[in-house]
């Protein structure tokens, strides 16, 4: 039995990004002969405060104790055959834990799903920026002995620095998410968007567009939003459901179009089209903006729609109101697309290569 170390922020379950990146693939490699250990950095009460607005001296308090686990993670790392780290091994920024992991004689896996070497921080800690210094990307890339990129975005930029990085594309349990349209039968054509309140201003960006919709169908549409917390937008009447592992897929389920706005910069190229993907396999007609892996992602008109321009979101969303047979259409393509290319059972054996050959 292999030993592996998991290198994370968070706890199991509750980032997004450990989720699909990795933590679906453990069961499949635990019957393959790999043993996990975690070490995330918040429990769930200090994720609460390092989040929240202010408590700067408990949040000091919680970055402390944070080095000190990493530091006990130093004295073990000689225990493990393989140490996987997601994202970074801190939050500060510094390299020394992703090179002690590199020094220690196991081998090292680094995955990383986004623009990660530009600075991106919560609303909360905004002052804490300058302390991140997300350049130390490129060094943590070159204390890894493979580097696990979520696209060929992102793997064309870890590759000038680390020849040996390989795609796995962030991946959807198709046995989990899977379509309930009973779910979609209700008197009002759902436009829905899935996220956190962290990327809220995408969704934003679309209200001159329902506002317009909604001055043409009235009541024949309705908009919804899964998020982590509460939100509201008063000239949408918007609906608003609370994520919960739970409850995702059912909720998901409710929509009836699937939007997927982004703008068209660095950062957003970098992103693995996860929202879209999750619309696409429960069945949801899903429109995504044509920047980066959503083109990929989407063949317009055949599993999906592009739209970049207002008019063109206008039109697309129009089109899949009017018309109930393309919107079934598109969500079974898009749930076949998924399916194929980007399940975790499509991916499986490609992430257990990584692990037997690292």
């Amino acid at each position: 039995m292999k030993k592996v170390l998991i290198l994370c922020a968070h706890r199991p379950q509750r980032s997004p990004s450990q989720r699909y990146r990795f933590e679906q693939y453990l069961p499949f490699l635990e019957q393959n002969g790999y043993s996990f250990t975690y070490s995330f950095l918040l429990n769930e009460r200090s994720d609460t405060i390092f989040y929240s607005q202010g408590n700067f001296f408990r949040k000091v308090l919680i970055l402390v104790s944070t080095v000190l686990i990493r530091l006990k993670d130093c004295l073990r790392f000689k225990n493990f055959d393989l140490i996987f780290i997601q994202r970074e091994a801190s939050f500060l920024g510094t390299s020394f834990f992703e090179k002690c992991a590199y020094r220690s004689g196991a081998r090292v896996i680094f995955d990383f799903d986004d623009s990660i070497w530009l600075a991106d921080t919560s609303p909360g800690n905004k002052k804490w920026e300058g302390i991140k210094r997300p350049q130390k990307f490129y060094t943590n890339l070159r204390r890894a002995h493979v580097v696990i990129a979520g696209n060929s975005y992102l793997a064309a930029k870890a590759k000038t620095v680390h020849p040996n990085t390989v795609i796995v594309p962030t991946t959807i349990d198709t046995d989990h998410h899977v379509p309930k349209p009973q779910l979609r039968n209700g008197n009002s054509i759902v436009i829905g968007w899935s996220g956190s309140l962290s990327t809220i201003k995408h969704f934003t960006t679309l209200l001159p567009v329902f506002s317009e919709l909604k001055e043409k169908y009235g009541n024949k549409i309705k908009f919804k939003i899964i998020a982590d917390k509460m939100y509201s937008e008063p000239s949408l009447n918007l609906e608003v459901a609370i994520w919960s592992p739970e409850t995702e897929v059912d909720e998901l389920n409710s929509f009836d179009i699937g939007v997927m706005p982004l703008p068209d910069d660095e950062w957003a190229r970098g992103k693995c089209g996860l929202k879209g993907l999750s619309y696409m396999a429960c069945g949801i007609a899903t429109i995504m903006s044509p920047v980066g892996v959503n083109t990929e992602i989407i063949e317009h008109k055949k599993n999906g729609l592009l739209a970049q321009t207002a008019a063109e979101w206008t039109e697309a969303i129009s089109m899949l109101i009017e018309n109930k047979i393309w919107r079934d259409e598109l969500g079974e393509a898009g749930r076949k697309t998924v399916v194929e290319r980007y399940s975790v059972e499509a991916q499986k054996n490609a992430y257990l290569e990584i692990f037997r050959h690292a």
